[in-house]
């Protein structure tokens, strides 16, 4: 790193201080908690934890020093359920990232299904699907987003981090209530359950003898696996495309 990207011996002391004020509150809590699942214990290590991470990185981005301990990660983590014992309503928040792994592939596929729908000639989308962000628009209006996971490959795309979360609700949403912003304000303290695939999990996993996921409040995220067969429909592409 630079000199002039380091950060000063001032940001330092002031991290180094901040962390001090969160040991200082996490403590209180403790002292104060009603229970064991105390949310404002859980806040107070939230906050003590990131404290310490910001302080950790300046240490060693101004001197090449770190700190003697370790404070497990909370991203990961859910904080205790506090949701209806009966709910009448579930949330299913889904994210799957892929990689655009082969863009003529993901190309020609969008290709084919303009061509399918304009059996007269090119369609008023045939740009669209000359463009890759075209072709994914076409490719997702088309088709389901499971069997396009469960297809991935033939679309050009390769697989990345996914995560799906229930999370509970007194009473269904209102027609068109959360349409604009459908990720904002998750209560984690409602999710019911959460089954997470990611490649870092995959050493420990191997390991382990277990299939690459992690899970919280739920059953072994193999339930969530689809075994779908490829659509034959789809002719091969043309190696020289």
């Amino acid at each position: 790193m630079s000199d002039a990207a380091q950060p000063t011996a001032a940001e330092v002391r002031a991290a180094a201080e901040a962390v001090k004020t969160a040991l200082d509150r996490h403590l209180a809590a403790v002292e104060r908690r009603s229970g064991e699942d105390d949310p404002a214990v859980y806040e107070a290590f939230n906050q003590l934890a990131a404290a310490a991470e910001v302080y950790d990185e300046l240490l060693y981005d101004r001197y090449d020093e770190v700190t003697p301990f370790e404070i497990p990660g909370t991203e990961d983590s859910l904080p205790p359920y506090a949701g209806p014992e009966e709910p009448n309503a579930i949330s299913v928040l889904i994210r799957r990232d892929y990689a655009v792994a082969e863009p003529q592939r993901l190309l020609a596929q969008a290709q084919r299904v303009e061509a399918a729908e304009y059996d007269d000639g090119p369609g008023a989308d045939q740009d669209a699907a000359g463009t890759i962000h075209g072709a994914l628009g076409i490719l997702f209006g088309e088709f389901e987003p499971d069997e396009i996971a469960s297809r991935h490959k033939e679309f050009g795309l390769e697989e990345g981090d996914s995560t799906l979360w229930v999370t509970a609700a007194d009473e269904p949403a209102e027609p068109g209530e959360w349409l604009e912003a459908p990720f904002e304000g998750v209560d984690p303290q409602r999710v019911v359950c959460r089954f997470d695939v990611s490649a870092v999990f995959d050493d420990e996993d191997r390991e382990d003898g277990e299939d690459g996921a992690d899970t919280a409040r739920g059953e072994d995220a193999d339930d969530l696996d689809l075994d779908l067969d490829e659509d034959e429909d789809l002719e091969p592409l043309d190696a020289e495309r």
